[in-house]
């Protein structure tokens, strides 16, 4: 069996990682196409460096621009190349824009698409991601769920259960087994900071960097934070954040540089809490028992938040200042024992493998 692996954007790189070895073992040959979606040092170059991926069969160059700019692009050069080699299936990760770019223009060339980390919903329209995950399960042969609740998500909009597969969360896998590789780092020292006195804050998502009203208010909460607050600045949201009088020197916030997948995980370790509307921290934070507080008006990790929705890791919050304070408070002052959602774990790349195995079910009228 012969798949081409997609991927564009960071979260892509991360969940591939664990998966290609995996693959290369069971005899399934899996090529990487990279679109360019991020495409400098820091957001795309590192992260095959820190995962050991060898580098892409091919390099796309879409580029930044526009969603419809961005995912046309894609879309056009991936068709081009899959009409060319004729894969036996293509495989798309997440939820970006790569990733639909991907799931439509091999089902127009009626080539199979398998979509790991399918099913994940926000009930939210107004996320491009949430356009991007629905339309791609309804375009994908074989659906690969990382949760119970992503499984019942593609029942109720009537994907046939034979496609869906609940194979667990590949972002899991890859944390477990780059976790020792980071044991040595002690990324918060190079910013003068100590394990366990200080939070660790991401925020990119244009529902709050392009709203300043939010920014504004994410902004102050971290200023009157409890403990010192460093922030990898996606290259993005700089502007935003000057804008709202955030800048070097600003008490209380270490703005740095986006780090490495290697000390990103040291960093989270080592926070005392983290404040975040990144789907992938909310997963990252739950597997190493940091707790976290998502900035966002929803989240497609329901499993992440407090009983009876999920295990508790995680704690949903409007961007106002007090509602995050709050939520940070609540945080810094968890217990962390928590339990991991099911197939959480290690073997999920072994579990995509069996579903492949089994063979892809064409899409009416492709066989």
């Amino acid at each position: 069996m012969r798949i081409i692996v997609i991927v564009g954007a960071r979260p892509n790189f991360i969940k591939v990682g664990p998966l290609l070895p995996v693959l290369a073992a069971a005899g399934i040959e899996a090529p990487i196409a990279h679109t360019g979606q991020h495409y400098d040092t820091t957001m795309s170059d590192v992260f095959f460096s820190d995962l050991d991926i060898a580098p892409p069969s091919w390099l796309l160059g879409v580029g930044s621009g526009t969603h419809a700019v961005q995912t046309g692009t894609a879309m056009m050069r991936l068709e081009e190349l899959f009409a060319a080699e004729r894969p036996d299936g293509i495989m798309v990760v997440g939820d970006v824009n790569s990733t639909l770019a991907g799931a439509l223009a091999a089902a127009k060339l009626q080539i199979p698409v398998i979509h790991l980390e399918a099913g994940l919903r926000s009930g939210d329209m107004s996320m491009p991601e949430e356009v991007n995950r629905l339309v791609t399960d309804q375009l994908s042969a074989m659906l690969l769920a990382p949760t119970e609740d992503a499984v019942a998500n593609l029942g109720r909009e009537g994907v046939e259960a034979g496609r869906v597969h609940f194979v667990g969360n590949i972002m899991a896998e890859a944390l477990l087994r780059n976790l020792q590789r980071a044991e040595g780092r002690e990324a918060c020292g190079q910013h003068g900071l100590t394990a366990g006195e200080y939070v660790l804050a991401t925020i990119h998502r244009p529902e709050n960097t392009d709203h300043p009203e939010r920014l504004t208010h994410v902004v102050a909460a971290l200023a009157e934070a409890p403990l010192a607050v460093l922030m990898p600045v996606h290259p993005r949201t700089r502007p935003a954040l000057a804008e709202a009088g955030v800048g070097e020197g600003t008490p209380n916030i270490q703005l740095v540089d986006p780090v490495g997948y290697l000390d990103m995980l040291a960093l989270q370790r080592d926070a005392a809490a983290i404040v975040t509307d990144s789907g992938g921290v909310q997963e990252e934070s739950c597997m190493l028992r940091t707790p976290c507080v998502t900035v966002r008006r929803n989240t497609e990790r329901w499993v992440t938040l407090p009983p009876p929705t999920g295990v508790g890791s995680n704690r949903l919050v409007q961007a106002h200042r007090d509602d995050i304070l709050k939520g940070l408070a609540e945080a810094l002052t968890s217990s962390r024992d928590w339990q991991l959602p099911p197939l959480w774990d290690d073997r999920v790349s072994g579990r995509v493998v069996e579903a492949l195995e089994k063979g892809i079910v064409p899409l009416g009228g492709c066989e």
